[in-house]
């Protein structure tokens, strides 16, 4: 798996073979985000917003926003509310201020209750709008603020006057009448236009005049993160960690696959692969303990990266598997053919397959079945056996671990004279209607679980 593209397959064939792992996780992530939630309380966020007559550029609005969050805008909305224990420090951290299309600042609150949200809202918004009023001098004294008016109503005044003297003159029509009055209409045109550009000559009076756009509304939930979006963020992320986590493992792990890699890692020579008729394994008795129960449960103690067991012919096609590979075994061993089946502890494939290949040898050569714990392996010390036959599954241990075998192996005083691999098939339903099997086949096959029982305990038949 570490050399192939991670596919949907590889995933979804993880999915089914870890759903009890993975529901768990599941439900654990979310107890996780309910805890949080609980530590987190609810959160209500509201906005008000607030106009800005005339033009304005956009850096112009983002220092107006900067303005309504501002410490001084926001310690003089904490005056104003006078909650205990919640200064201008903390509401700072409640208080944002974005501008919004249409020369719309728009000030959010956020509060522990929706009453709280809508005060510190509004509060906000009156003192920012107090405040930038300051700022742009709308607050000046009495005497600056009426000069503009002052001189607005003398123009009025002029202009009036100027209309008086224009009815007042000879309503002949001499040529002097005449340019009298074009030039009086001359002069209240000018004043009209100088009135024009005082108003406009004076911005920042207008744009003090800000306009609050009502008052906040008041939040009808909570502000997110919710305790749903909690408890489901949470379900998710033990989720995701568990597929990545898996996945991972599968990308970088170093399990050899092939019958090469195998007999490599054995120092051995592959005698070839048979199959085995995939079976779930029974829980064995001398497995106990609640971590093996924890596994089981689980589903731990199944591999998932395997891929699903191929389709297998008939019952005659593996034996024909199984007796080439008792062949190759005597033409490499002289007479007598005594070897020692060595099986990982575990891997109940290749402990089935080695009972088949024990039944098909016939005695010759003559095997003697034990199951050896991968981790710390101990192998029987030689006797008069030519060799070990190492039977195991493909996939299953690491390089590490089948060295460790070897030199276990080795330290027995035993060679390592071939591999086998157990290869798990679906086998076929059989057919209702067919030859018989003879009468003294069922006593063969029976033989080998009788010899695995006894080499168990530490015997066997040679």
């Amino acid at each position: 798996m570490s050399d192939d593209t991670i596919r949907l397959v590889t995933i979804g064939r993880m999915i089914r073979r870890r759903r009890r792992l993975l529901t768990v996780l599941a439900v654990l992530g979310a107890l996780v985000g309910y805890g949080a939630s609980l530590l987190f309380p609810p959160r209500y966020t509201t906005s008000a917003s607030v106009l800005l007559p005339g033009a304005w550029e956009e850096r112009e609005l983002l220092t107006q926003a900067e303005i309504a969050t501002s410490s001084v805008v926001v310690d003089r909305a904490a005056a104003e509310l006078g909650w205990s224990g919640v200064g201008g420090r903390e509401l700072r951290d409640r208080v944002s201020a974005r501008a919004a299309d249409g020369n719309i600042i728009e000030v959010s609150g956020t509060a522990d209750t929706p009453e709280r949200a809508q005060q510190l809202s509004d509060q906000v918004v009156q003192q920012f709008v107090t405040f930038a009023a300051r700022v742009a001098g709308a607050d000046a004294d009495a005497e600056a603020a009426a000069r503009p008016e002052a001189l607005r109503q003398l123009v009025v005044r002029t202009s009036r006057r100027i209309t008086e003297l224009a009815d007042a003159v000879d309503p002949g029509r001499t040529v002097e009448s005449v340019q009298t009055r074009t030039e009086l209409a001359k002069l209240r045109t000018a004043l009209q236009q100088a009135v024009t550009r005082l108003d406009q000559a004076d911005p920042a009076g207008g744009r003090s005049n800000m306009v609050v756009m009502g008052p906040a509304a008041r939040p009808a939930g909570e502000a997110p993160p919710t305790r749903t979006q909690l408890v489901v963020g949470g379900a998710l992320l033990f989720l995701l960690l568990a597929v990545v986590g898996h996945l991972a493992a599968a990308r970088t792990g170093r399990r050899p696959r092939t019958e090469p890699e195998i007999a490599a890692a054995l120092g051995s020579t592959p005698l070839g692969t048979v199959d085995v008729p995939d079976e779930r394994p029974a829980h064995r008795a001398e497995v106990r303990g609640p971590w093996a129960r924890i596994r089981r449960l689980l589903d731990l103690d199944v591999r998932w990266d395997a891929p699903a067991p191929h389709a297998s012919g008939d019952e005659a096609g593996r034996r024909i598997r199984h007796r080439r590979v008792c062949a190759r075994l005597r033409e490499r061993l002289p007479a007598p053919r005594r070897l020692l089946a060595v099986v990982p502890d575990g891997d109940d494939t290749a402990r089935r397959a080695a009972g088949r290949l024990l039944a098909e040898a016939g005695g010759d050569p003559l095997l003697r079945v034990v199951e050896v714990p991968v981790h710390r392996p101990v192998v029987p010390d030689r006797d008069d056996e030519s060799g070990v036959l190492v039977v195991l599954s493909a996939g299953r241990w690491t390089a590490e671990e089948l060295a460790g075998l070897a030199e276990a192996c080795a330290d027995a005083g035993h060679e390592v004279v071939g591999t086998v691999l157990a290869d798990p098939v679906r086998t076929r339903p059989a057919r209702s209607a067919g030859r018989p099997r003879s009468a003294g086949r069922p006593r063969d096959a029976a033989a080998p679980a009788l010899a695995v029982a006894d080499d168990a305990t530490g015997g066997g038949a040679r």
